[in-house]
């Protein structure tokens, strides 16, 4: 097993060659590994097996035992989804700005790698290859340490990388996995600042904040999703059930899946009974302020008392917070209050009302009458992403290929001095 230094040696080594490689040699690297994924199909998916035998023995269970489990669908979409990054223009190389200076000289703006990435996630093995291609896309080199718990289904999918990189001319370090998932060094990956020159966390609370507290390498923070839905007294009812349903039970265990629901008092009386029955039916825990529980009081112990920590918790699980608003206002200082800056949205029929909430809400995706499961690099039209930023520098929102690249100053001069 390599130590963290000698695959950061690797990798550092690999972004002077990736640096200068062109869009046809990355996306024929790209290709290798979409068809890669597809023949080493019955060894990836049995290497997932392990995982999941192990994640049911220590009590993994439901949306969690979702997100770590591939079978040949989840794989071909995988191997569909690479296909969809080679398809997308190369934003390496690119002159955004060129200018001329009163003293004769020309600069211009040109989009660079950012060298060598790091990512620390949990048990989500889909994420090893959509960040490995996004980088490889990018040309930057990336070391991926995910979870003790999709161990086997990460080196499977990184052997297969791996060998197709290699295999269409790039360098070896290219995309590397760490196989030690210990917490010691997941600490000394964060702090790996001679070869790291960005860390981006993906998972859990508990993870992000553990790598924005303790890493001295640059992090850009991903995204805890505590996602509201706002039922504005204006708002289509229909289309509300709607949107709803979709945002919190089509995979409860993403962070864009909703997490809180706001009702507008002047429409609680009607509207709550009517989305209570398809949730409860479902089945979603609805834990509602008092308000609620006495207007859903037919429902008797099925209807829980939200507690302050329910309102700022992202669930990941068919667990809703519900809770009855004065107003616009009144929601969008809840939302402000306790949201995580993921996506937020608003059901209404009024144009002045849509535009104060894009306004005033503070999120990276803001949403008028749609479900917030759309904010997702491939339904943005990014191909995939390397996770949704939640902060406000160096990226915000679904992270594609241009938030993987940073910027240099190219200056053309005939002999100017100062």
């Amino acid at each position: 097993m390599k130590t963290l230094s000698e695959i950061g040696q690797k990798s550092k080594m690999a972004t002077y060659q990736l640096a200068n490689a062109t869009s046809i040699d990355k996306d024929k690297a790209l290709k290798l590994i979409s068809e890669g994924l597809i023949e080493h199909m019955d060894e990836i998916v049995a290497a997932n097996q392990k995982d999941l035998e192990n994640a049911k023995r220590k009590g993994i269970s439901g949306a969690l035992l979702d997100r770590l489990k591939l079978n040949e669908e989840r794989i071909k979409a995988i191997s569909e989804a690479v296909l969809d990054i080679v398809a997308l223009d190369d934003p390496i190389g690119e002159v955004m700005h060129m200018w001329k200076q009163p003293n004769g000289m020309t600069i211009g703006k040109k989009r660079v790698p950012l060298g060598v990435i790091g990512i620390i996630y949990e048990a989500r093995p889909n994420v090893t290859v959509d960040a490995a291609v996004l980088c490889l896309k990018t040309g930057n080199a990336v070391i991926l340490r995910g979870g003790s718990e999709a161990i086997h289904s990460n080196i499977a999918l990184g052997s297969v990388m791996a060998q197709c990189v290699e295999a269409a001319g790039l360098p070896e370090g290219t995309i590397q996995i760490v196989e030690d998932t210990s917490r010691e060094t997941a600490t000394e990956m964060m702090r790996l600042n001679d070869y790291i020159d960005v860390l981006i966390p993906r998972g859990g609370a508990g993870l992000i904040q553990a790598v924005v507290k303790n890493a001295t390498v640059p992090v850009i923070e991903t995204g805890t999703g505590n996602c509201h839905i706002y039922v504005d007294r204006d708002g289509d009812k229909e289309m509300a059930i709607n949107i709803i349903m979709n945002a919190k039970t089509s995979r409860p265990g993403v962070c864009n899946a909703a997490e809180s629901l706001l009702v507008d008092e002047a429409v609680a009386a009607d509207f709550l009974p009517l989305i209570a029955k398809p949730l409860l039916d479902f089945p979603v825990e609805i834990r509602g302020c008092e308000k609620t529980k006495a207007l859903l009081s037919a429902y008797g112990d099925d209807i829980k008392s939200a507690t302050e920590e329910d309102y700022g918790k992202e669930f990941l699980d068919y667990i809703l917070s519900v809770k009855i608003v004065a107003d616009i206002d009144d929601a969008i200082a809840h939302i402000n209050k306790y949201g995580t800056g993921h996506s937020e949205a608003i059901i209404t029929t009024s144009y002045n009302k849509s535009q104060q909430f894009h306004q005033q809400v503070d999120a990276a995706a803001v949403y008028v009458n749609a479900s917030t499961r759309f904010t997702d690099g491939g339904e943005f039209g990014f191909g995939a992403e390397i996770g949704i930023s939640t902060q406000k520098l160096h990226a915000r929102g679904p992270m594609g290929l241009k938030e993987l690249t940073t910027t240099k100053y190219i200056i053309f001069g005939d002999g100017q001095i100062r």
